[in-house]
């Protein structure tokens, strides 16, 4: 596998034996790639030339390494932050008598001349337990480049190391790791390259040679087939005016194109119709706006589509009395290209016609990269702000990767605030994220058919962060922590009148590992 490039993918990117024994993965380039690439049910893999730009996205990796006989040489890793066995560099634990499944054991393996910039992760005998006790043999780390613009301690030795003989490498900053004196602390200032990659000012040979060629995307692939962004980005086309007259959005809407911006002049408008979205198109007010709907949701999000609403204020005062009404909602059929969606500077009021009136409902089989509410405010709804709870299979699928919600207000909601559902015991995925800061809720949860009985739910989400918000009479979190390594959060809030938050350990059977502090009022 030569001269690819792989832009912005997901998960491992897995090697396994070829019928000539021997893999050769040279001149790749991975760009903000999360995951690894993964040497794995093979062995005597040349891994030669490949380049990987992060830029500092969460999960992105580099080079994992099992089985016999792997080489991993001249190859440049910058801006990776991916952990565990998600690291810029990993050198597993294996299985004594691995069945072909599980992990067999690193040996012969050569690891040199590689450049690590500003990546944040070495793992060594990664993986190491019970099952997994056979560490390293026979292998070598040598004349590889160790920087970072800042001092993080960038190895991590979860076992015997003593199989890997370390000679001739460079760390340029902070103090060398204390398990080996195979590498040295030089400090070195870098500068970047033609090739658009960072040498040593000094003329140094540690690391990639200066000659290694970054293969770029336009370089890749047959030439009639465009090389086109993979995310179009909100407000990066052309700007529509539209005013408050019958028809007038919708014909605006079927005229967009992608990346567009549909500015929406003072007045009230009533939406008789979905609007449905098949590319993303941005929605800003001018001045006072202010929109009611008379389906059953304002917003339907397509395959290809996205949304941004700016500067809006949307009420349900004219919505029909029916059951789980939307103001967004995605496509009831399974979406092949994920979305986003964005709300900023707007107001949504009288959602509470009928019960569990949602303001954002996701669909099973879609899923979107971001769902981001700033600065916003909520009031008088029915059912939940965010839901996000339709993939119940328990097979590790859940609806959204990042969910944000920063400086906004909710008043007065009947179910959560987010409900938020990735199930199953796979450790393979990344997400979901959850992040509310800076928000204050009020009177949130209490509706008697609220089924979960708390104001936010979250199962199985990987990595949360709740700081610095009020939260004022409002039922119990609910967070359960299933697979992986879950990162939880919770502090600097302030709590009135509200009970503590509920954190359960649903498989591993441990103490809760959530990270509660500098809270005040907790019950």
């Amino acid at each position: 596998m030569e001269n690819n490039y792989f832009d912005r993918c997901d998960g491992e990117l897995e090697i396994i034996s070829s019928k000539s024994g021997k893999n050769i993965i040279r001149d790749n380039t991975f760009f903000e790639s999360r995951g690894t690439l993964t040497m794995r049910h093979g062995n005597d893999t040349l891994v030669e030339g490949n380049v990987f730009f992060g830029n500092g996205v969460d999960h992105t990796g580099g080079i994992r390494v099992i089985n016999a006989g792997q080489t991993v040489r001249n190859n440049y890793m910058e801006g990776l932050t991916g952990t565990r066995f998600g690291g810029a560099l990993v050198v597993m634990n294996g299985v004594p008598n691995s069945p072909i499944n599980r992990y067999h054991q690193v040996r012969d393996a050569i690891i040199a001349n590689n450049s690590l910039i500003d990546s944040d992760n070495i793992q060594l005998a990664a993986g190491s337990d019970e099952e997994r006790s056979a560490v390293p043999v026979n292998s070598r780390f040598a004349n590889n480049l160790i920087h970072s613009s800042k001092e993080h301690d960038v190895f991590t030795v979860y076992d015997d190391v003593s199989g890997i003989e370390f000679t001739g490498n460079l760390l340029t900053y902070g103090n060398p790791p204390d398990f080996t004196d195979g590498i040295r602390y030089e400090p070195v200032r870098l500068e970047r390259a033609e090739n658009g990659l960072q040498y040593p000012v000094s003329g140094l040979q540690t690391g990639v040679s200066r000659d290694l060629k970054v293969t770029k995307k336009d370089e890749t692939g047959v030439s009639w087939f465009p090389k086109i962004e993979p995310v179009i980005p909100f407000g990066s086309g052309k700007i529509h005016q539209v005013k408050p007259e019958e028809g007038a959005l919708f014909e605006v809407i079927r005229e967009a194109g992608a990346g567009d911006t549909i500015v929406l002049s003072p007045g009230d408008y009533v939406i008789t119709k979905f609007l449905k979205l098949n590319k993303p198109l941005t929605f800003k007010g001018e001045g006072d706006v202010n929109l009611t709907f008379e389906r059953s949701a304002m917003f339907e999000i397509l395959d290809g589509g996205g949304l941004q609403l700016i500067n809006l204020d949307i009420s349900g005062e004219d919505s029909p009395d029916h059951v789980g009404n939307s103001v967004v909602r995605t496509s009831p059929y399974s979406m092949l290209e994920n979305y986003r969606l964005e709300i900023i500077n707007s107001d949504f009021s009288n959602l509470d016609i009928n019960r569990s009136f949602n303001v954002i409902s996701a669909a099973r089989g879609t899923f979107a990269d971001s769902i981001l509410i700033r600065n916003s405010t909520f009031e008088d709804v029915s059912g939940a702000i965010v839901r996000l709870d339709r993939e119940d299979d328990d097979y590790g699928i859940y609806s959204a990767e990042y969910l944000t919600i920063v400086d906004s207000g909710f008043d007065n909601v009947g179910g959560d605030i987010v409900d938020y559902y990735r199930g199953g015991r796979d450790e393979s995925t990344f997400g979901p994220h959850f992040r509310l800061e800076n928000s204050t809720l009020v009177n949130v949860g209490h509706d008697e058919r609220n089924e979960t009985g708390s104001s936010l739910y979250l199962h199985g989400v990987q990595v949360t962060n709740i700081a610095n918000n009020t939260f004022d009479n409002i039922r119990p979190f609910l967070i359960n922590h299933t697979v992986g390594e879950p990162k939880t959060r919770i502090e600097n809030n302030t709590f009135v009148n509200t009970q503590a938050p509920r954190v359960f350990e649903l498989n591993s059977g441990f103490e809760s590992t959530a990270v509660i502090v500098n809270n005040v009022g907790l019950q």
